[in-house]
């Protein structure tokens, strides 16, 4: 009898003792099991080639509001437009513009040597008072808030005169804007004298519409292109003319398909 009852413990032992060793075996197992989990895929980044930034400014808008203001402000890419103050449409076509997404600069009147026409109340010229010239263009920077720089209507005469360019730099630097020489004169001082005053500043490269002919616009624009091709960023200088809108119209697809960006002006501007 004690005999039987000794088997039996002795069974129990043993099965305990293989249930305990094989535990101690799975988990062992278990802890040096790898876990794989899949990495996910990354999506390739595909860098964007840029050949060269253009930035065109198109001037002289405020004399019109029709199909042709109109048709610049539906242009797909960033442009930047010069409102021309002292007209009926100046604040409209500003405010229009801005609206839009547009960036809106004054483009102010500035005396010439050959015969200096219009805005009366605007133009800056070299008999002037130093007190006169700030204080217009202390009026035309209140009247075009949306406006983020300026740059010269004709002004061959004014952008070659050291006194002028100082005030206006003067009144720039107060209220942040920036100047685009449009080197209307190869004796311009404009561009030197924003820089040495801490004016944010850049000039104009390429004249795209002297002549109003389709053809010819077409090739000042592929002008511009080759430079900015070379130079990395290139500024075209334009009007609120139809010929320039249009052939800007059948351009812009093209060269943005090819790599060009196009720019606001105050991407230019140092």
């Amino acid at each position: 009898m004690l005999f039987n009852r000794l088997k039996i413990l002795f069974v129990l032992i043993i099965v305990l003792l293989s249930v305990c060793i094989l535990l101690v075996l799975k988990s062992r197992t278990e802890e040096t099991k790898t876990l794989t989990v899949p990495l996910p895929q990354s999506t390739p980044i595909i860098e964007e080639i840029t050949l060269g930034n253009i930035i065109i400014i198109i001037d002289d808008f405020g004399y019109r509001n029709d199909e042709v203001s109109e048709g610049f402000l539906t242009l797909d890419a960033d442009i930047t437009l010069a409102v021309i103050p002292g007209h009926k449409n100046s604040k409209l076509f500003s405010e229009k513009a801005n609206k839009r997404g547009y960036e809106v600069i004054i483009h102010m009147p500035m005396e010439s040597t050959a015969d200096t026409r219009g805005e009366i109340e605007y133009i800056l010229t070299e008999s002037m008072t130093s007190s006169e010239i700030e204080q217009r263009v202390e009026k035309v920077i209140s009247e075009f808030p949306e406006a983020v720089g300026l740059n010269n209507h004709q002004g061959s005469k004014a952008t070659a005169d050291k006194r002028i360019m100082n005030i206006v730099s003067n009144v720039l630097k107060r209220h942040g804007k920036y100047f685009v020489d449009s080197r209307t004169t190869t004796q311009t001082v404009a561009e030197d004298i924003m820089r040495t005053r801490g004016v944010p500043t850049a000039r104009r490269h390429v004249f795209l519409d002297n002549d109003d002919d389709i053809n010819k616009i077409r090739e000042q624009l592929y002008k511009l292109v080759d430079k900015a091709e070379t130079k990395g960023n290139a500024i075209g200088v334009g009007h609120a003319k139809n010929s320039t809108l249009q052939v800007l119209k059948n351009e812009i697809p093209k060269l943005k398909k090819n790599g060009f960006k196009f720019q606001f002006a105050s991407f230019a501007v140092k």
